[in-house]
């Protein structure tokens, strides 16, 4: 990370300089007033992307794939908790830090009653209801109903799928967590820091779901001299996870990184759960950064062949979904051990021991490790963010050459008499309303060319969101219309706890699967759809930037000869073609965000609860008033034909609560993201042609008008801009060094890693 640092720290330097010139500016005589507003605002938002920067890398992989292992051994400390229960929905952010610090962000009371109403619908009736119109935790009445009512449930209502029901274990650990938290969840987002004292601490909030749970955010500072400043890694949430509630906040995460390190045990290979969510991404079109780490087990594998023969099926099978795969092969937890060696404790430091034999195995898995790190470091430090320090280079060289122009031009002016310099006014005068023109023109054609994008942006994003014209939203409604729950499994779960207790299982297993449908196969398809959009308005923005680009071109030759019709012959430097700053960068600098794909899961607010559980009770009420006028055959037949109609009307409400959350949920993706989004490339787009025409078209008659006036001691004037003139030079010297910098970062090849099937 040293020369990525180096490039920072020079672009910043240079930022400061530029500033130096501002300044050497307004301390001429007579022009403490002179303006660079423009030329200021720009390096100022230079300034605050490269300081705000921030490279976000994910580490993602099923549970016990070695996540926690593998960024521990990272940063060369035992600071992660490991294993996150199945409740805990936490994204541990890691960042390089002065101190060891954690930073644990704890929900709002909003936040987690909201949380709790999602997982209360459909709750039996019967069990309890709270007096109040909704359900509160700080309520101590609440609390104790709702945990008797917990309490009452039997083992099939605890069972969803083959596993423990995430919305009862939810509601349960946030009820049995309560009292520890109570003093310090708040109505707003309460912060709590633990720093290198007491830094243990925060393992009793992460490794206790009842704990856990009301967590949203956490962040680790950790001071580390091989970690860029201003790197993020994160350890997500297994991409396995039963809550589907929980990959689709890893799928929000996926979304900001840069840079994607999937862990694969060589335990287990690769699973068809590790395919799906590795399809699922593929889907969601943010496969092209990302390596691969089978984390081996010395203990799993007889020979290093076995090891390597794995490494090849993993590679093959990997092939599918990624041509040429960067896979590494190495231990994650003797890397760990190797680096804490000796605060080891007795029966950790005799498995590191025994492993240091291995001689075969522990040659391979530091020279895969090795290798791992070149690739890291290359992916992080060239292939992208070089390209976007080099834009921003870019930006501040315009700048350079407009303040450099702007200096040569007026020490020719200082060097004539009174007479051209009433000439020279004139022509400048004249020179600046032609130039305002065209860039009045150029901001309302832009203008226009944004609002025709918004409207076709506007009948795309409709049209996905139509169930009756979009096949992911229509396969959406055909997933509720048919889901059939096999109604005949609840027969002992009917006649032992009664209509409403089933039906808020069925309900409950009904939207798990609706939830997961969401997260695997929606949530997907509407990321792709949005990455498409912004290519879309990129390109499109890119294409109506040549024109203007000309424009302003056709300006400074306009300029060049008003120059040299006055005698002041000043050789400007050409610009490149004009580019569009990344997307990605730009909406970092706004702080524009998708709506979190959990949002999509937030529909059941919407179902009648009530409406639903008493439609069940009224149609088993007309079902026994049939029955008893004639002997009852079968009772639990007629039971579940009054389960069956409350099941129709449960899916009935979903599927209009469904539409009516989306209807929302696309409104908000337009209006909140896509359009703010337009707006920020416009504004980019406008702003670096406004760059490039500063340059050119600076204001000098504010000198020429000193001079006019016999109010400017030329001979003042003149050192201040010979001084400028060494400044400027020396910021060219500068720009071109760090562009030598950059191009060196883009040109290092990592090298071929070793490729494990050949040794």
């Amino acid at each position: 990370m040293d020369l990525y640092n180096q490039i920072k720290d020079g672009l910043l330097e240079t930022n400061h300089k530029i500033g130096q010139l501002f300044r050497q500016a307004r301390a001429i005589p007579g022009m403490a007033d002179h303006n660079f507003g423009d030329w200021e605002k720009t390096c100022e938002s230079i300034r605050a992307q490269i300081v705000e920067e921030t490279v976000r890398v994910a580490v993602v992989g099923s549970v016990k794939s070695g996540k926690s292992t593998f960024v521990n051994a990272l940063f060369k400390g035992d600071h992660l908790k490991r294993g996150a229960g199945v409740v805990t929905s936490i994204v541990t952010r890691i960042r390089n830090g002065g101190q060891l610090k954690a930073k644990l962000f704890f929900k709002s009371w909003d936040e987690v009653n909201a949380e709790m109403d999602q997982a209360l619908v459909l709750f039996p009736s019967t069990a309890w209801r709270t007096e109040e119109g909704s359900f509160d935790i700080r309520r101590q009445k609440d609390r104790r109903e709702l945990l008797k009512a917990l309490e009452n449930l039997n083992a099939d209502q605890l069972i969803t799928g083959g596993t423990l029901n995430v919305n009862s274990v939810l509601l349960k650990s946030y009820l049995l967590g309560y009292e520890a938290v109570k003093d310090i969840v708040s109505t707003d987002t309460q912060i709590r820091e633990y720093t290198e004292a007491n830094f243990g601490e925060q393992r009793r909030f992460v490794g206790d779901d009842n704990l856990a749970v009301y967590l949203k955010d956490v962040e680790l500072n950790i001071d580390h001299n091989r970690l860029g400043r201003d790197i993020e890694i994160a350890d997500c949430q297994g991409s396995d996870s039963p809550n589907p509630r929980h990959l689709a906040m890893i799928q929000d995460y996926l979304l900001l990184t840069h840079l994607i390190i999937y862990v694969i045990s060589s335990r287990t290979g690769l699973r068809q759960a590790v395919i799906k969510f590795l399809s699922m991404i593929n889907k969601m079109g943010i496969m092209d950064n990302i390596l691969f780490v089978i984390n081996s087990d010395f203990s799993e594998h007889d020979t290093l062949d076995n090891l390597q023969a794995l490494t090849g099926r993993v590679k093959d099978e990997l092939a599918a979904l990624k041509p040429g795969p960067e896979i590494y092969t190495f231990s994650a937890l003797f890397n760990l051990f190797a680096a804490l060696s000796p605060e080891l404790p007795e029966k950790d430091r005799l498995r590191l021991e025994h492993w240091q034999k291995e001689t075969a195995f522990l040659a391979f898995s530091e020279s895969q490790t090795a290798q791992f790190k070149k690739a890291f470091t290359h992916k992080l430090t060239s292939e992208r963010y070089a390209l976007l320090l080099k834009n921003q280079l870019e930006r501040l060289a315009v700048i350079a050459n407009g303040l450099d122009h702007w200096i040569r031009v007026n020490q020719d002016i200082l060097s004539k008499d009174r007479s051209s310099v009433d000439a020279i006014i004139a022509k400048l005068n004249q020179h600046k309303q032609r130039m305002d023109q065209v860039k009045a023109m150029i901001r309302s054609t832009l203008d226009g060319a944004v609002n025709k994008i918004k409207q076709e942006l506007k009948i795309e994003i409709d049209r996905f969101f139509d169930p009756r014209s979009s096949q992911p939203m229509e396969a959406m409604i055909a997933f509720i219309r048919h889901y059939s729950p096999a109604l005949s499994t609840y027969t002992e779960t009917l006649e032992a706890s009664g209509f409403a207790n089933t039906l808020y299982l069925v309900f409950q297993e009904f939207k798990q699967a609706l939830d997961t449908h969401m997260a695997e196969v929606l949530n997907p398809e509407v990321v792709r759809f949005i990455r498409t959009l912004e290519k879309q308005a990129a390109s499109q923005l890119t294409s109506i930037a040549g024109p203007y680009d000309a424009m302003v071109r056709d300006a400074h030759d306009e300029y060049n000869q008003s120059l040299g019709a006055m005698a002041i012959d000043i050789a400007m430097e050409d610009w490149p073609v004009y580019k569009l700053q990344d997307p990605k960068a730009i909406k970092e600098l706004v702080g524009l965000k998708l709506p979190p794909a959990v949002a999509t899961m937030r529909y059941s607010a919407r179902i009648k609860t009530e409406a639903v559980m008493r439609l069940g009770v009224y149609t088993l009420a007309r079902v026994l008033k049939k029955v008893l006028k004639k002997p009852i055959k079968n009772k639990t037949e007629e039971g579940l034909k009054a389960l069956q109609d409350g099941v129709k009307r449960m899916k009935r409400e979903t599927e209009a609560s469904v539409v009516d959350h989306f209807r929302d949920y696309r409104e908000n993706i337009k209006f909140q993201y896509v359009f703010k989004l337009v707006d920020a490339l416009a504004n980019s787009l406008y702003e670096g042609l406004l760059d490039r025409f500063q340059t050119y078209f600076t204001d000098h008659t504010r000198m020429v008008a000193l001079i006019g006036e016999q109010r400017l001691d030329r001979e003042q004037a003149s050192g201040a801009l010979a001084t400028m003139v060494l400044t400027a030079k020396d910021i060219r010297g500068r720009i071109t060094g760090i562009r030598e910098q950059i191009e060196t970062a883009l040109a290092i090849d990592p090298g071929e890693h070793i490729q494990p099937t050949s040794q």
